[in-house]
């Protein structure tokens, strides 16, 4: 599609935005705080139709959240805080500051290069600390990828996945040290450990750990289900199945993919 085409849709968007606001009352209605919980649902949404690979659907998702973006600018606007075009120049200008290897002098060997590069100008643009940016509202798996790897971006980091293996060992170790004594307080802090280290090593091997534990739980809703479906087709209730002949049905579910 040529840029003008582009720039159309965008304008036609901007348009409907304008009238929705005026004409339609539940538009009218809407707040910047009432959009919020909306906005996490789209983008939810947007993330399960990338999981299940379908573009169709990606496209219609990444549409609703295109038009959550426009409504908080427009929103904005209206008591002159800013506007979509600030917005933008916003974006585009902190894009050209933080990429000074595409619009500078500045040379990088690699993509690390452009991590180190970026947490290194956010420190100069006022930071205080690389991880200001990982928000406190992040669910906790996807907020320890976050900040392991901003941290990895000014240089803290192991020098190998075989230090990071060991540490998980070490981890498990002393979990297994507060589980014997069963002091629940400090068995919760050794298994976040665990989990933290778990998640160091994921990023080693170039595992994403949000990514697999979401393919893991949808195999297990998906050969639970079976289960289910299974043990009606026999006449039987989960409740009154032997775990025998539950765990021979989870293997034939198994077998299936």
């Amino acid at each position: 599609m040529a840029m003008n085409d582009k720039l159309k849709a965008f304008e036609r968007l901007l348009i409907i935005m304008d009238e929705l606001r005026e004409q339609c009352p539940w538009d009218k209605k809407q707040s910047i705080e009432s959009l919020r919980t909306l906005t996490i649902e789209e983008t939810y949404e947007l993330c399960d139709a990338i999981l299940q690979k379908d573009m169709q659907q990606i496209k219609g998702e990444l549409g609703d959240l295109f038009l959550h973006l426009v409504f908080y600018a427009k929103i904005a606007s209206e008591s002159n805080a800013f506007d979509v075009a600030d917005v933008l120049n916003g974006v585009c200008d902190k894009l050209v500051h933080r990429h000074p290897h595409v619009y500078g002098d500045v040379k990088v060997a690699d993509e690390e290069d452009v991590k180190r590069n970026w947490e290194q100008l956010k420190l100069k643009e006022g930071k205080k600390s690389v991880l200001e940016g990982v928000p406190h509202s992040l669910p906790a798996l996807v907020k320890a990828i976050r900040m392991q790897d901003k941290a990895r971006g000014v240089g803290f980091d192991w020098d190998n996945k075989t230090q990071v293996w060991e540490k998980v060992q070490e981890e498990i170790q002393e979990f297994q040290v507060e589980e014997a004594r069963n002091d629940q307080e400090k068995m919760e802090d050794e298994f976040g450990d665990v989990l933290f280290s778990l998640v160091n090593y994921a990023r080693f091997v170039g595992i994403n750990p949000e990514d697999a534990l979401e393919k893991t739980n949808r195999k297990f809703l998906s050969r639970f289900q079976f289960l289910e479906k299974e043990s009606e087709q026999q006449g039987k209730s989960l409740q009154d199945m032997t775990l025998p002949e539950m765990e021979a049905i989870w293997q034939k579910a198994k077998g299936r993919a």
